[in-house]
């Protein structure tokens, strides 16, 4: 299994004599697999306050992992990439997750010229399918009119997250600092109710799309296996979220995980399962085209990108 990156330009900007330059360069990888072709797309960075990510880790351990990836002990802020991972088969065009959109983060919510520079448009798109409901993910649904942007998609959310983001006391219980989340989550899946369709964990989603539940990092994760045998990937979504902490120090909190207790749990037995088997997988927030395995590490692992 190999993976081809590629440089995409979106568009030109015509100058004076009729010269046209690039108006933007995308990154895109892919793998070309005999039941489909899978892309892992940017949509940006997020800029995170160190203390989301670290949770209750103290600092002085958790500075000696980050400093072998160049983060340094007085950063106050770290910047993961988001990438959404698209998989066509035949006539099908499936985009898992649907990125920020205009209302999170300045630096995310680039996905739609990431498609355009592969020559697709959000008509295109015949089902989205959503790992879990945080702005990252979600917030990219709706247009500038408040319609959903993907207009001709089947949206597909697991059964236990969507209730849980569409319970009308969510923001009564959930912590502070995650409000917003909870509004601007029941806001965007009221607009989406009736092109939802709602699964649980083992459902065959769409042909060759098989639902796994990664619970902890929001109480109904779901990561997706598409492709099969040698061929399978795993698309992870946030059940692990980076490429340093999560890697090395798997049973460690991460503070953007709901139940920090939970995630840890299921890094733990995801990580060990994806090393012994050498799963391909692709996440979200590893870095730009985040393809690539697990490698045992001591008591703890390395992220190997795929060549």
């Amino acid at each position: 299994m190999q993976i081809t990156r590629r440089t995409l330009m979106s568009g030109a900007i015509a100058l004076a004599g009729g010269m046209m330059i690039p108006r933007i360069a995308w990154t895109n990888a892919s793998l070309d697999l005999t039941e489909g072709t899978l892309d892992t797309l940017s949509d940006g960075h997020l800029a995170l306050p160190r203390s989301f990510v670290l949770a209750d880790v103290p600092q002085p351990q958790a500075d000696e992992v980050l400093a072998q990836f160049g983060i340094a002990p007085d950063a106050e802020t770290l910047r993961p990439d988001c990438n959404l991972t698209l998989w066509r088969d035949g006539d099908r065009v499936v985009l898992f997750d649907a990125g920020s959109g205009p209302d999170f983060m300045p630096t995310a919510g680039k996905v739609m010229a990431a498609l355009d520079a592969l020559g697709l448009s959000a008509e295109d798109v015949t089902d989205v399918v959503f790992t879990h409901g945080h702005p990252d993910h979600l917030w990219g649904v709706l247009d500038d009119f408040d319609e959903p942007l993907f207009a001709q998609a089947q949206h597909h959310m697991g059964r236990i997250e969507y209730e849980y983001w569409s319970d009308p006391t969510l923001t009564e219980t959930i912590a502070p600092e995650r409000v917003t989340f909870a509004v601007g989550a029941a806001r965007r899946l009221a607009v989406l109710a009736d092109t939802i369709k709602l699964f649980d964990d083992g459902d065959t989603v769409l042909p060759g799309v098989t639902a796994r539940a990664t619970y902890g990092h929001t109480p109904g994760h779901m990561a997706f296996e598409v492709g099969s045998g040698a061929e399978a990937v795993l698309i992870l979504g946030d059940c692990i979220a980076n490429h340093h902490l999560a890697f090395a120090h798997p049973d460690w909190a991460n503070g953007s995980d709901q139940d920090p207790d939970v995630g840890a749990a299921t890094r733990i037995r995801m990580l060990a399962d994806l090393a012994e088997r050498q799963t391909v997988f692709a996440g979200f927030h590893l870095p730009h085209p985040g393809i690539g395995r697990a490698v045992r590490a001591g008591e703890g692992y390395d992220y190997v990108p795929l060549e």
